[in-house]
């Protein structure tokens, strides 16, 4: 049995959309959040940073959203969301999930704490200071879309287009969201036209960017 931990719309949910792509019997338990209930014994106790997503399968916990999606799409490798070690294809899964975990999933963290990093006095500064690298980020991605699309890895959809179809969806709030640019515009339609999408949506109660 796979049990997630989740938040609606938080970074469980690439996790929970790829739970449903894969037809994987699962049970969600929600996090309030706000009410920080991520920090509470029981759940440090699954997860010792106090995030989501948790998934719990067979009784152990996994965590970090770009590993939990390769782990499951390895293990369910007729998916083929994963291309298989050997396959050069496999290369560029790992470049793409290492570049959308470590360099631009963390922006955002600064985009929506920025008294984190600068204190609450510098806020306004420290996101305007952002703003431009999550810019680049998606001037990178709209062109490699462009030129070798129309997914991350060519002609066939993969774990990574999951957890970039998430991290777009954050930025659907930002004075220039991702959807600004003709590529990922276009890319975003087709991820959110998969039916799993709005089965994701329908169970997170979600209603914005779809």
């Amino acid at each position: 049995m796979h049990v997630l931990y989740y938040s609606p719309g938080a970074a469980s949910f690439a996790v929970h959309w790829l739970l449903l792509e894969l037809e994987i019997d699962h049970e969600l338990r929600a996090l309030d959040l706000k009410a920080g209930e991520q920090k509470q014994a029981d759940y440090l106790a699954l997860n010792p940073d106090g995030v989501v997503p948790t998934l719990v399968v067979d009784g152990q916990p996994m965590t970090e959203a770009a590993a939990l999606l390769l782990t499951l799409a390895d293990a369910h490798p007729g998916c083929g969301l994963a291309p298989p070690c050997g396959d050069p294809l496999r290369a560029r899964l790992h470049q793409w999930m290492f570049h959308l975990a470590n360099a631009v999933q963390p922006l955002f963290r600064l985009w929506w704490y920025p008294h984190e990093a600068a204190g609450q006095a510098h806020a306004d500064a420290a996101r305007d200071s952002v703003r431009p690298r999550i810019e680049a980020c998606w001037d990178r991605i709209d062109a490699h879309l462009g030129a070798n699309g129309p997914y991350l890895l060519g002609d066939a959809v993969s774990v990574a287009d999951f957890y970039l179809a998430m991290l777009m969806r954050w930025s659907r709030n930002m004075p220039r969201p991702a959807t600004s640019w003709p590529h990922l515009a276009a890319y975003a339609r087709r991820m959110r036209a998969r039916p799993t999408f709005r089965r994701l949506y329908e169970r997170e109660g979600l209603e914005e960017w779809a």
